[in-house]
């Protein structure tokens, strides 16, 4: 059966189209939300282990993935730790109900960490990863200890990988 769209382009419309076409099923990737697994939200703190020693505080659902991000083992680590590469876990924080509440958190560390007065490096001291990390790691537990004074804390676990005392 032939039939004009316009003067231009006819078509051909076939009595059934599924003989021409192969079945194809198309099964939905997307999960309903009661069925998927709610999200996960953690801070965390890393250590970079080249110089300069530097800490990042972040935020994630995958800490495993972002540490590998943050190494350049997989695309989208941050700008700001690509110079410390690589880095190594100092603090795990884990718990949090919502992203929001994971980033007030996590913005609210950071705040405080640039707030803190440092304390001065002493110069007879060998420049070792350990001399430089540990006071970084200190300065980084004052400002935390800070933020669960602001923050009901009591339902996050708090797991320290590299011990700052």
């Amino acid at each position: 059966m032939m039939r004009r769209l316009s003067k231009t382009f006819p078509s051909v419309k076939h009595p059934n189209p599924s003989k021409l076409l192969p079945s194809v099923s198309i099964k939905s990737e997307a999960k309903s939300p009661s069925k998927s697994k709610p999200r996960s939200w953690s801070v965390y703190l890393i250590l970079s282990t080249n110089t300069p020693i530097k800490t990042y505080v972040g935020v994630t659902t995958d800490f495993s993935r972002r540490l590998k991000q943050h190494n350049g083992e997989l695309k989208g680590g941050a700008k700001a730790s690509c110079a410390g590469r690589p880095w190594i876990c100092a603090c795990l924080i884990h718990g949090f109900k919502d992203q929001s509440e994971a980033c007030a958190f996590e913005s609210k560390w950071k705040i405080l960490s640039r707030s803190l007065p440092r304390k001065r490096k002493d110069d007879n001291k060998v420049d070792q990863v350990n001399d430089l990390s540990l006071p970084l790691l200190r300065h980084r537990q004052a400002a935390l200890n800070r933020v669960k004074g602001i923050f009901d804390c009591t339902h996050l676990e708090i797991d320290w990988k590299l011990n700052p005392i």
